[in-house]
């Protein structure tokens, strides 16, 4: 089995992925809203069809998309072309360590057709890595245009990232961020200063052996009309090579339940389950609706 690190690997990392892994056990593998199904293929020569959909279990609605992507490894190169049910196409070209090592380019845009070319936005990235420095800058080209920048620098364990964003036109700041954590081998902790100092979180990630890991967030927003801490905990435990259980309780007494199980090679399936546990006594339809059930398959080849 693959196991997680507490930083992402060669620091492909952001302001908003340290604690990266917290976030991954407490949010992922939980499909609760509805039913997902993803089908990938890949051809011989790097072109790889992925199609997705996902059924909402409130509205019944139905919305996917269709995506293929070409990349190039030796050249750094790689396009990526999405369609999805709202009729919206994006697109992204992506330069990697073509005009330095470690630098990394990409144009993303979104386009509705029906609307026209005024419904148009795109991205402009840069994304610069190296040992111990993770930087990245923005420019939206249609809105403000505003430049968003961020970095990540890490020693000894410790890391410290910022961000910030500019309005060109208007000459202001109009977002900062920061954070700061500690990775070891088998733990991480990190506390994030968000929404121009209005929102801070604290996160922890644990690897409790190979087969167990546990986490928790803490997160109080100044501005939140309810007021108090926001508290969440979770684990996730390998029942062999091919399965795993995971369950996070949050401080409003909702607990998730989630199992994904790897059928054959390239197929998995995974089953979520909320449930109001204040509301178990509940036979009214609005207590009925307070509990979630869901499930997600993917298929690979």
């Amino acid at each position: 089995m693959s196991l997680p690190q507490p930083v992402p690997p060669n620091w492909k990392a952001s302001l908003f992925d340290l604690g990266k892994s917290s976030n991954d056990l407490l949010s992922k593998d939980f499909p609760i809203f509805g039913t997902a199904l993803e089908v990938k293929t890949k051809t011989p020569s790097g072109v790889t069809f992925r199609v997705a959909g996902n059924r909402d279990s409130r509205s019944s609605a139905i919305a996917g998309d269709i995506e293929a992507k070409y990349a190039d490894p030796k050249k750094g190169i790689t396009a990526t072309q999405v369609w999805t049910t709202s009729n919206a196409l994006r697109t992204q070209l992506e330069l990697e360590n073509q005009f330095a090592k470690g630098l990394k380019l990409d144009l993303s845009s979104v386009l509705l057709p029906e609307k026209g070319p005024k419904s148009a936005s795109a991205v402009l990235n840069a994304v610069y890595k190296q040992p111990g420095l993770h930087t990245r800058a923005f420019l939206d080209v249609f809105k403000g245009p505003t430049v968003t920048a961020d970095g990540v620098v890490g020693r000894d364990g410790f890391l410290l990232g910022a961000e910030s964003s500019f309005d060109v036109q208007r000459g202001v700041i109009t977002k900062y961020a920061a954070a700061l954590g500690y990775s070891a081998p088998e733990y991480a902790v990190t506390l994030h200063s968000l929404g121009n100092a209005s929102i801070f979180s604290a996160s922890y990630y644990h690897r409790v052996s190979s087969d167990v890991e546990a986490g928790a967030k803490a997160i109080y927003d100044t501005k939140a009309t309810a007021g108090g801490v926001t508290l969440e905990v979770g684990a996730k435990a390998y029942l062999d090579s091919a399965a795993f259980v995971k369950a996070k309780i949050n401080n409003a007494g909702l607990l998730v339940l989630g199992y994904t199980q790897a059928l054959r090679p390239g197929v998995k399936a995974t089953f979520g389950l909320a449930l109001d546990t204040q509301r178990l006594n509940d036979t009214t339809a609005t207590g009925a609706a307070a509990h979630k059930v869901g499930a997600s398959f993917v298929f690979e080849g």
